[in-house]
């Protein structure tokens, strides 16, 4: 069976998309360890009492309380959009991968019905 340049093009379009997914995939993996280590330096501060330290570089640097709150607040904030980002590409590239594979088959399908 010989497949034609179209299949052919789609094939090479799946393959694109499936190393597109495994590249968003790892994305979000890393996001949401930040967002899970964002969440314990949280929990972690509301249970400190006294001086608390952020790290900056290669140092740590006494802080407030509060601005160190904000600072989780904000990246905790950055990471769930980015998340939600990376969800919405993902899923829009899952899509379209599907409707290529359908269409590949389809192309499969209707040669196997010829036995020229």
């Amino acid at each position: 069976m010989e497949i034609s340049k179209d299949t052919r093009e789609k094939i090479e379009q799946l393959q694109l998309l499936e190393q597109n997914l495994q590249t968003f995939m790892t994305q979000k993996q890393n996001f949401q360890s930040q967002l899970l280590e964002a969440e314990n330096a949280s929990n972690e501060l509301n249970k400190s009492e006294g001086k608390v330290f952020k790290i900056a570089g290669n140092i740590m640097v006494e802080s407030s309380k509060e601005k160190i709150e904000e600072s989780l607040k904000s990246e905790k904030e950055i990471l769930e959009l980015r998340l939600k980002n990376i969800k919405k590409q993902e899923t829009a590239l899952k899509e379209k991968a599907e409707s290529i594979q359908s269409e590949v088959m389809k192309e499969f399908e209707g040669h196997d019905g010829n036995t020229d």
